[in-house]
């Protein structure tokens, strides 16, 4: 395997906030191996100042600037990277023109190491309004079957890190709930922002509490590790079988002098 340091970037894919940017660097810090250098962007602010991503109407205008960002995170030789928001935006979308890097985001991070923890996960989330759309993807994952429920707080993205001591008491009720009544036997929490609870909530409820940006970074750096030491590289084959760079060209799909991204905050490799 090649002493290059693993690149992955963590997208997050709003306009860039630099509090918000911060606290995700310091997570990658604190969880990141030694050997991996890890770049955490954000959106260009003039083009895309959303702060969060709730309505699929946001949605739809923030992912031709994850496709971007994705297109040029391959072409700057990164191994993997995050997509960061819990809906898993544009995920397919971003493989498909990933080349030889690794692309995943929270849900399908969350939900494979949910899986392979318990036999049941429950899902908190911040308001109802996500339920449909969240419930709808972790079913076309498989996990349909092992979904215990998804219990909400009655907060939204930008509510979480305003009162910590009231988001900690809403997520442990829901957290109890998961467990209690819906048998779940492990918990994930379905919001990035939600970042930073997860330990007290895990020791309170007695069973695996999943950060999912946590999740997201650590399954990048995951399947960076096996591209690395397997050569398992992305399909391009069947269903994901991507444009050509002729067709991409003609359509100037990538060109212009638009900024690909806002901030971006390099957390460099031991």
């Amino acid at each position: 395997m090649s002493n290059k340091p693993l690149k992955v970037m963590y997208l997050n894919p709003v306009g860039e906030n630099d509090a918000v940017d911060q606290i995700f660097a310091d997570m990658a810090r604190d969880h990141k191996l030694p050997g991996t250098e890890v770049h955490i962007t954000a959106l260009p602010k003039e083009h895309y100042a959303f702060r969060h991503i709730e309505f699929r109407t946001y949605e739809a205008m923030v992912t031709r600037g994850i496709m971007r960002a994705v297109r040029a995170a391959a072409e700057e030789g990164f191994d993997a990277l995050a997509i960061g928001c819990f809906y898993d935006t544009a995920l397919h979308d971003a493989r498909e023109i990933s080349g030889e890097m690794i692309v995943t985001g929270p849900c399908i991070a969350s939900c494979e190491i949910a899986a392979s923890l318990s036999n049941r996960f429950g899902i908190i989330v911040g308001r109802r309004k996500w339920v449909h759309q969240m419930q709808s993807t972790v079913h076309s994952y498989g996990h349909g079957d092992r979904l215990a429920g998804f219990y909400d707080v009655g907060l939204g993205v930008d509510d979480f890190q305003k009162d910590h001591a009231e988001t900690n008491r809403r997520l442990l009720v829901a957290g109890r709930k998961a467990v209690e009544e819906g048998g779940a036997e492990s918990v994930i929490l379905g919001c990035t922002m939600e970042i930073g609870f997860y330990k007290e909530i895990e020791r309170e409820l007695g069973v695996p509490v999943i950060d999912p940006s946590i999740a997201a970074l650590k399954r990048a750096e995951y399947g960076a590790t096996l591209k690395r030491q397997c050569g398992w590289v992305p399909s391009r084959k069947g269903s994901c079988e991507s444009p050509s760079e002729a067709e991409l060209a003609a359509f100037n799909a990538f060109t212009g002098n638009e900024p690909v991204f806002g901030n971006r905050i390099v957390v460099p490799a031991n």
